[in-house]
C-alpha cells in the first residue's frame, strides 16, 4: 500500500482534516471504543476495500479491521462490506474520507461489471481509457479490473496509440517509415493506429507493424466490414460513444476490444453508509 507525502490517501486524508477534526475532539469521549459497519445501501460491485481500509489505519494504526466482501463481489444492497473496530473518535475522523474512496471505486468496478454482462458471450474485451481523475489512475483501473474489465495502457510509454491528431502531425514523414523506426528502436511495443474511416482501415493493413486498429465513432456496420476485411491479419478496438445501449450490438461486429471512457470518467458513486454499533466506554 502507498506510502508516500504524496499518494491520494495522504492528500485527502491533509485535505479533509485541515487542522484537526474538531467536531470529533468536543463530541466523542478518548476512550470510547465503537464497531463501524460500512454497508452498501444499493446493488453494487466491491472494489477500493484495500483503499479504504489504508485511510483507516493512517488515521489510527490501532484500529482493526475486518473486510467482509472482497472486490469483486457484487451485492445486492444492505451487505456489510467491511468492519472497523477500535476508538469511535477514531472511525469518525477517518469515515468520510474512506467511504469517498470507496463509493467511488466501487461506482466504477459496478459500471464495468454492467458493461461486462450487456455484451454477453462476446469474445470482446471491455477496457478502460486514460480518461481518469488526475492522481487516482492506478485506483480507477483496479476497479475496472474488479468489476471484470481490463486494462489498457497506463501511461503514455506502455505503448504506442497514434490518433487522429499525431497522423496530421507526421503527414510529411509517412506513417509507414515511423513505424518501421519504431519497431527498431522500441522492439517488441504494442502499436494501435486510430481509424475513423474504413478506407484509412485498408490503408493501415497494408502497412507492417501495426498490431491493433482502433476503429473511432464507426457504425458497427462499418466495424464489422472493417473485421471482416482484416480477419486473420489484424486486432480491432472500438471506441467512442460506446454505452450501454449498443454495446452489445458493437460487440457483436466481432472487434477484439471496447474501450469505454465513461467507466472511469461517468461512474456514479455508490450509496454507502458507515454505521456505529456497539459503542461502549
Amino acid at each position: 500500500m502507498m506510502d508516500s507525502a504524496n499518494d491520494p490517501i495522504s492528500n485527502a486524508l491533509r485535505e479533509d482534516l485541515g487542522a484537526g477534526d474538531i467536531t470529533t475532539q468536543f463530541f466523542v469521549p478518548e476512550d470510547l471504543q465503537a464497531l463501524g459497519k460500512i454497508v452498501a445501501r444499493e446493488r453494487a460491485v466491491v472494489a477500493g476495500t484495500e483503499v479504504a481500509a489504508e485511510v483507516f489505519r493512517r488515521v489510527d494504526p490501532k484500529l482493526s479491521i475486518e473486510i467482509l466482501q472482497p472486490d469483486g463481489t457484487a451485492l445486492s444492497g444492505g451487505e456489510t462490506i467491511m468492519q472497523v473496530r477500535g476508538a469511535a473518535g477514531s472511525i469518525l475522523t477517518a469515515e468520510r474520507v474512506a467511504l469517498n474512496f470507496l463509493q467511488h471505486l466501487c461506482g466504477i468496478a459496478t459500471l464495468t461489471r454492467q458493461f461486462v454482462e450487456a455484451i454477453g458471450k462476446s469474445r470482446a474485451k471491455i477496457l478502460d481509457t486514460r480518461k481518469t481523475t488526475p492522481g487516482l489512475r492506478g485506483l480507477e483501473k483496479a476497479a475496472v479490473l474488479a468489476g471484470g474489465g481490463a486494462n489498457h495502457r497506463h501511461t503514455l510509454s506502455d505503448m504506442v496509440l497514434v490518433k487522429d491528431n499525431h497522423l496530421r502531425a507526421a503527414e510529411s514523414a509517412g506513417i509507414a517509415s515511423i513505424i518501421q523506426r519504431l519497431r527498431k528502436e522500441r522492439p517488441g511495443i504494442r502499436i494501435e493506429v486510430e481509424a475513423d474511416r474504413l478506407d484509412q482501415v485498408r490503408t493501415f493493413l497494408d502497412v507492417e507493424g501495426i498490431d491493433v486498429i482502433l476503429l473511432d465513432n464507426m457504425e458497427p456496420t462499418e466495424m464489422r466490414e472493417a473485421v471482416a476485411t482484416g480477419k486473420g491479419k489484424m486486432k480491432f478496438e472500438a471506441s467512442g460513444g460506446i454505452n450501454l445501449k449498443n454495446v452489445r450490438r458493437i460487440a457483436a461486429s466481432g472487434v477484439d476490444y471496447i474501450s469505454v471512457g465513461a467507466l472511469t470518467h461517468s461512474a456514479r458513486g455508490i450509496d454507502l453508509s458507515l454505521e456505529l454499533t456497539h459503542v461502549e466506554s
